[in-house]
Order: C-alpha cells, then sequence, then structure tokens
C-alpha cells in the first residue's frame, strides 16, 4: 500500500489482457473476486461477467460501500428496429405521459424520505463541538445513507420505465 492511500479510500485500478476470466492477478470466482493487494473479496454480481476481462475499478463512495466496475470484452448483439416511435411528456404530477395515451404515475417517495433527512441532518447540526468524533461521523454517514437512498430511488424509477419503452 502507497503511503497516501490508507485503508479506508481504497482506489485500485487494474488490467488483464490473458485469459477470458483471469490472470495471474485478478479472477472473478463464483462468488468473490481476486484482486491484487486486496485478496479474495466477496461479490454480489448484477449480470453474469462474460467475455475477456479488460479493466477492474474498485472504489468507495462516500457512505462507505464499495463498488467494482468490471469492463470486458463481448460481441454485441444487434436488435431488429421496430420502425414504431412514442412521443414522452415529463411532468409534475405524472412522472411520464406517452403520446398513446399511457400514464405513468409519479411516486411520492421523496415526501417521507425528506422528514427523515431534515431530522438527521438537525441532529448533525446540534453536535456541539468537544464531542465524539466517531459519533459524529456516525450521524454523517447516516446522513450521507439517506441521501443515496434517494438518489437510488430515482435512478432506480427512471430505468425501471425506460425499460419497459424498449421493451
Amino acid at each position: 500500500m502507497r503511503s497516501h492511500e490508507s485503508k479506508k479510500n481504497i482506489s485500485f485500478s487494474g488490467l488483464s489482457k490473458q485469459k477470458p476470466y483471469a490472470n495471474g492477478n485478478i479472477a472473478i470466482l463464483d462468488k468473490h473476486i481476486k484482486l491484487p493487494k486486496l485478496g479474495l473479496v466477496r461479490l454480489a454480481k448484477s449480470r453474469k461477467v462474460e467475455g475477456r476481462l479488460i479493466n477492474v475499478t474498485v472504489r468507495r463512495n462516500p457512505s462507505g460501500k464499495y463498488f467494482v466496475s468490471i469492463l470486458v470484452e463481448t460481441e454485441v448483439g444487434h436488435h431488429e428496429k421496430t420502425g414504431s416511435s412514442v412521443g414522452i411528456d415529463v411532468g409534475l404530477t405524472n412522472f411520464a405521459t406517452l403520446s398513446d395515451g399511457t400514464v405513468y404515475e409519479n411516486p411520492r417517495f421523496f415526501r417521507t424520505l425528506e422528514k427523515k433527512l431534515a431530522k438527521a441532518q438537525v441532529i448533525l447540526s446540534r453536535r456541539q463541538i468537544g464531542i465524539n468524533k466517531k459519533e459524529k461521523w456516525l450521524e454523517f454517514t447516516k446522513r450521507l445513507r439517506m441521501q443515496e437512498k434517494i438518489c437510488w430511488i430515482k435512478s432506480l424509477l427512471i430505468l425501471s420505465k425506460t425499460t419497459t419503452l424498449l421493451v
């Protein structure tokens, strides 16, 4: 480990240009990934990794979660064009209204999470100067996790609606 890196802030990028799933340093096993400097790390895959492994990047977000980005070289299948098109109107009362009359409702998840986030921010701002740093850090990460949850819910909503339009 280099002198400017700490165990909490791991940033690693490695190249693999030999076999489809592994070389001597990087390997993707069933539920683990083998990385240099770290060894075997448990992995929750969102999809199956197929193709020649090119690059692996590990990053840590501010709330303390680690994410692995895996770049592989594969053959891309082409979809046939349907020839149909649709207009989309994005609004405040409805999430989206399509030109064919389909209406996607706007979920009001932000209202409930906004109250919890405001409460966490008030608790954090009222912390005294001489308080334990660990307690303040726990409150700070709690607020970050709530912000991260709001961001994930928004992105999953957009992703799910757009995939239903494409399929």
